[in-house]
């Protein structure tokens, strides 16, 4: 054990053991993945700082979009799915047996590639994680999706339309009441699977914005295979391949000065 987190450690640049954790926000240590007998991420070790943008970057099917997933234990309904290793927030261990996974979800939110809106007003998309919970104050609702929508950057454009269906707006409007919604349950950390893949170039360009205002409250994960993106909204780069974290950094350390030649020929478009 102690031989294999040496090697990580040289081969990464913020790696911690879980036995280090003070004000990481998230603390991956030696995750192994396993879709019945595939072996899809291989020891990836990493640390996570509070109120940081960390872009997860790498070609199609190198593992960026599994871990993610371990984050909120959505590869938990995959078939075949196994897992080794630890992942702790906030210092404690969300595969815990005594974790609720619902609650784990309140805690860290989840932006998809595609927005995908419930076919209902803005209102109640905006709350309808509260719905959930039992939450019915009328009080707490309005303040709820004022709230909410203005964290997500949306608030002026839809404020005299909250009855209007959230499936009449843009692709981008979309996207961002979709947000709003992840935030409205107040989670500390919120994961981004593409989330401007779909949009236009001027639409991408608002989620971009928000992402960077948004870190001051939220720690921010997001996957992207769009380097410009992630050398604009991150402050730190995973770069994997083939189930291992290549490199990790500060991201103008990766772009400008990246350790392993794999990483400078991925960023350089020579594969990927």
């Amino acid at each position: 054990m102690v031989t294999d987190m040496t090697k990580q450690k040289s081969d990464t640049d913020n790696t911690k053991t879980a036995g280090d954790v003070t004000s990481d926000k998230l603390v991956a240590e030696l995750v192994n993945v396993y879709y019945d007998k595939a072996h899809v991420i291989k020891d990836v070790s990493l640390t996570i700082q509070p109120n940081t943008v960390t872009a997860f970057i790498g070609p199609s099917g190198c593992g960026k979009s599994t871990f993610l997933r371990l984050i909120n234990r959505m590869n938990d309904y995959i078939d075949g799915f196994s897992k080794t290793g630890s992942i702790l927030i906030d210092g404690a261990d969300i595969y815990d047996r005594k974790v609720r996974v619902e609650d784990l979800r309140k805690q860290v939110g989840m932006v998809f590639q595609k927005p995908n809106p419930f076919p209902k007003s803005i209102y109640e998309n905006v709350i309808y994680g509260l719905r959930i919970q039992g939450i019915n104050n009328k009080a707490v609702l309005d303040e709820t999706v004022e709230r909410s929508l203005r964290r997500a950057a949306i608030w002026d454009e839809v404020k005299d339309n909250l009855n209007k269906s959230a499936l009449s707006l843009s692709g981008g409007q979309q996207q961002r009441i979709c947000i709003a919604r992840t935030l409205a349950v107040e989670p500390s950390i919120v994961l981004m699977d593409e989330p401007a893949s779909a949009l236009d170039p001027i639409s991408t360009a608002k989620i971009e914005e928000l992402i960077y205002e948004l870190k001051t409250q939220y720690t921010i994960i997001i996957v992207t295979h769009n380097m410009q993106q992630a050398g604009r909204v991150s402050d730190k780069v995973a770069f994997f391949y083939i189930g291992e974290l290549i490199e990790f950094s500060e991201t103008k350390e990766i772009f400008i000065n990246p350790k392993k030649e794999l990483t400078q020929n991925y960023i350089t478009g020579r594969f990927g």
